[in-house]
């Protein structure tokens, strides 16, 4: 029978995901994946920096356009994070960014909105659909790397800011809720290739996913991964008012 001290040490992390950056990043294939890891996190955050400050040209008003400044400034502030630890590690930011540019600004070209609401949703869903797999990558990073990740994946308050104002939108105009849910099944869909396609072109990434790094992901897992994903997505679906 488990006792609360033997199930406490189940839950204990083991391998890389127990050992600080300096032990861990002894394994160059280890090393190689997390420069990885913050380059696509870093790109992302500043993407997404430069993302919001263009939305807040469609906000309707003045409040709603300041309350994407403040969130654009806290990406920006999440981007500054990532910069430093890659510069600390000896590693160029841009060059650690360079390979995820193509990805990500195909991603965001292949589902730019088409207005204010469509903007929102975006945000919203592909940003928490990034921040899921970030987090189930954290599991398994060393304690330095794994406290970095998990603080630039705070959220910036978009998610409320979201949610409140699109059910707002549906309850006034009904009908905006099935444009609005054709485009996050959209969005969910781009968004999983998307991260796919970026693991795969990525050795160091893939090999950590798939356990050869990392202890502990397998394949198995790694489908286990996106259907814990998916099913945030249908949750995070309904808090929006909308149908998955």
């Amino acid at each position: 029978m488990e006792t609360p001290d033997t199930a406490a040490a189940a839950d204990e992390p083991t391998g890389i995901a127990a050992q600080d950056w300096a032990k861990a990043s002894v394994d160059p294939h280890y090393r190689a994946a997390v420069v990885d890891l913050l380059g696509a996190l870093a790109y992302g955050e500043l993407a997404a920096f430069e993302r919001l400050a263009e939305d807040a040209k469609l906000a309707p008003t003045l409040g709603d356009k300041a309350e994407l400044a403040k969130m654009a400034s806290a990406e920006f502030h999440h981007f500054e994070q990532l910069h430093d630890r890659l510069s600390a590690i000896g590693v160029a930011p841009t060059e650690a960014m360079e390979p995820f540019v193509a990805a990500l600004d195909g991603f965001h070209k292949q589902t730019a909105p088409s207005d204010w609401l469509e903007g929102l949703v975006k945000a919203y869903v592909g940003d928490s659909i990034a921040s899921d797999f970030y987090r189930e990558v954290a599991a398994r990073l060393d304690l330095d790397t794994r406290s970095l990740v998990l603080a630039v994946l705070d959220d910036t308050g978009h998610a409320s800011f979201a949610v409140e104002k699109v059910r707002a939108a549906i309850e006034a105009e009904p009908r905006v809720g099935g444009r609005l849910a054709l485009w996050a099944r959209r969005l969910m869909g781009e968004a999983l290739s998307q991260s796919q396609r970026v693991v795969a072109d990525r050795d160091a990434l893939s090999t950590m996913l798939v356990g050869g790094v990392a202890d502990g992901f397998d394949l198995a897992e790694v489908g286990r991964m996106f259907s814990r994903i998916t099913e945030a997505h249908t949750k995070r679906m309904a808090a929006l008012g909308l149908a998955a």
